[in-house]
């Protein structure tokens, strides 16, 4: 893992990517509100948000399969999946909102004239709401959602498309995620990387093992990292 203080080693920096979920936004209270939601409607008690939080960055089957365990049946898991999908819908930017530091980070990049975006494996039918919900939308150079290109990360499809969007060379990116897929589609590109540890991670992970050139455990690292850059260069 790289210091987070050579920032100057890079090469020029132009742009810098992020996941959305467990990244840029805190989005588990509203899809975990949601499974409640559907759980109660299916006779069953409300499940514990902190037992739920480190699954939410793997998309709605894991978190039926995680989160609704009283049933096998693989028909009815997929009704409470779409049961889900259609309130977290309804639901989108209840409670979501930046993570704490992350305001300061976007400020930082846009007073710095680089640029930023979002690539994301949630589908453009709920990635496009929250970021108009959050005012979010207009910011961002680039929006490349799950759905946005033929493949997903950790495929670099996606990526290199946000490249074409924002006209950067991946060399001249950074992307910021916190999964190990994110890490890898990042590196499949030719991007740095950054490991963010504040981020939606399974107990049993260990970030240490993405590679990642970077690691910081709070928004504002990404911060102080962006800062050390500009001085360095």
């Amino acid at each position: 893992m790289g210091s987070l203080f050579i920032a100057s080693c890079l090469m020029p920096l132009t742009s810098i990517f992020f996941d959305l979920d467990g990244t840029l936004v805190d989005t588990a209270p509203d899809l975990i509100n949601s499974l409640n939601r559907v759980r109660v409607k299916a006779n069953l008690p409300e499940i514990a948000h902190e037992l739920l939080r480190p699954y939410v960055s793997f998309g709605s089957k894991v978190l039926v399969d995680q989160g609704i365990t009283e049933f096998k049946d693989k028909s009815r898991l997929e009704e409470l999946r779409l049961q889900l999908l259609d309130d977290y819908e309804q639901n989108i930017a209840v409670h979501s909102r930046l993570f704490d530091g992350m305001e300061q980070v976007l400020q930082t990049i846009e007073d710095s004239e680089l640029k930023w975006g979002v690539i994301t494996n949630k589908p453009a039918r709920f990635t496009l709401p929250l970021m108009q919900r959050l005012h979010l939308d207009k910011r961002s150079a680039c929006i490349v959602s799950g759905d946005t290109t033929s493949r997903s990360k950790p495929h670099p499809k996606p990526m290199l498309h946000a490249c074409e969007l924002t006209q950067s060379l991946a060399k001249n990116c950074l992307y910021i995620g916190d999964a190990a897929r994110d890490i890898e589609a990042g590196k499949n590109a030719g991007m740095q990387t950054m490991a963010a540890l504040f981020g939606y991670i399974l107990p049993d992970e260990n970030p240490n093992d993405w590679n990642a050139d970077y690691q910081v455990n709070h928004p504002l690292k990404i911060n102080e990292w962006i800062q050390q850059y500009i001085l360095g260069n």
